[in-house]
């Protein structure tokens, strides 16, 4: 099996001059692949204790579902405002353009539950950081905070400084 970085496409100039953009698409349409990357994020859970994964729409469902699974752990899925049917906790954040809302089910972390949060990406960690704060105004802990992808010239590491953050993959630009 080849390293997990040669599962994903690098597309220079896209969406705009100067970017490169980490197609994780191309991860997850080789099996190989997105067996590997995986497995490669639920080893950064190795040694952790932990109660539940938490991840957003969409690719945070698509990794933290099989590892919560794999380990035998509850999935709680953080959604884009009014997608979800019970009452929920939302919180609005900056986005580079504008704002955003994601919300969870109000029930859904347990005062003193350790969660641990699983996405594709960290760019500039402003969903994460919303993340945080809904797990942690509904009386959770972040245990830990595992990533496929990094993109460290965007700084969103320095943003989540208090938490720990891992990633499989670390891209030194944007």
């Amino acid at each position: 099996m080849k390293p997990i970085e040669e599962y994903v496409v690098s597309i220079p100039d896209f969406p705009e001059r100067g970017v490169i953009f980490r197609d994780v698409t191309s991860v997850l349409q080789d099996a190989e692949g997105l067996h590997l990357a995986i497995d490669k994020m639920q080893e950064k859970l190795d040694g952790i204790d932990f109660d539940v994964v938490a991840g957003p729409e969409s690719r945070g469902f698509i990794f933290g579902v099989p590892i919560a699974y794999n380990m035998k752990k509850p999935f709680v899925p953080v959604r884009k405002k009014g997608k979800l049917p019970r009452e929920t906790v939302s919180i609005e954040y900056e986005l580079e353009y504008g704002t955003a809302s994601i919300e969870m089910h109000k029930d859904s972390i347990k005062p003193g539950q350790r969660v641990v949060i699983i996405d594709d990406l960290i760019a500039t960690g402003g969903t994460t950081e919303a993340i945080i704060k809904l797990i942690e105004g509904m009386g959770g802990e972040v245990a830990r905070i595992i990533f496929l992808m990094e993109l460290a010239g965007l700084k969103g590491r320095e943003r989540l400084k208090d938490y720990d953050v891992d990633s499989v993959i670390i891209y030194p630009g944007k």
